[in-house]
């Protein structure tokens, strides 16, 4: 069992990237026809963003209704995943993180509740699932020691310890929080033992090497 938590910035970095999605669909149909099953939970990207965007601009909201509209915007997203991948999916977007849900091979999920990220709807599926591990697949290749995006000098870490990474950022969530993963679900994975790979999801040769156990471009949280 697999647990990938396909960030909205791969789904939708601007407009909906077709592209991407159905490279991505023969990439783990190719698995599945190995015998692999996969949890697929889906973020919201730049969909969820530009909700948050108009809702700062036509009124002051508490933080719960942006997390509500996060919430839907995975949603949309993960019914669209679901629809790419036919009939090896099963055939309900399944939210709830506590239902072990029977299923054949592919299982999409997506945001259930506020006041935290699908980074930690994937922690709870692999905990469900009894999985070890989940790929974080987005639109950044390593964790760094600042942001890359404004500085040259960014140092990217191969390798960190869950207590090592959640000095690093602050603990608290907040709706659009841009870290490479959720505090809230850093804090269960560290207390459940689940590992991370973060890792570009673009880089489908790359995540192949994380999928079977090699070496690959990226950082692992553990």
């Amino acid at each position: 069992m697999k647990v990938l938590s396909l960030g909205g910035s791969l789904i939708v970095p601007e407009s909906i990237d077709t592209e991407y999605l159905i490279q991505f669909k023969e990439f783990v149909l190719r698995h599945v026809d190995q015998g692999e099953k996969f949890v697929i939970i889906c973020g919201g990207g730049k969909v969820c963003r530009n909700y948050y965007a108009a809702l700062n601009i036509i009124t002051k909201a508490p933080s719960v209704e942006y997390d509500r509209l996060g919430v839907k915007s995975t949603e949309l997203n993960a019914e669209l995943v679901r629809i790419l991948f036919g009939d090896a999916a099963h055939p309900v977007v399944q939210p709830d993180y506590t239902k072990k849900t029977p299923f054949e091979s592919i299982l999409i999920g997506c945001g259930l509740k506020p006041g935290t990220s699908t980074d930690y709807d994937a922690i709870q599926y692999a905990i469900t699932c009894g999985a070890d591990a989940v790929l974080n697949l987005s639109n950044i290749s390593f964790v760094y020691d600042k942001d890359p995006t404004h500085h040259k000098d960014a140092k990217p870490y191969e390798r960190l310890t869950w207590s090592e990474f959640r000095s690093m950022f602050s603990a608290e969530w907040k709706a659009g929080t841009n870290v490479p993963f959720d505090p809230i679900a850093s804090e269960l994975a560290h207390r459940h033992g689940i590992k991370v790979m973060i890792l570009h999801g673009r880089d489908l040769e790359n995540v192949e090497k994380a999928l079977q156990g090699l070496p690959f471009k990226g950082t692992l949280i553990s």
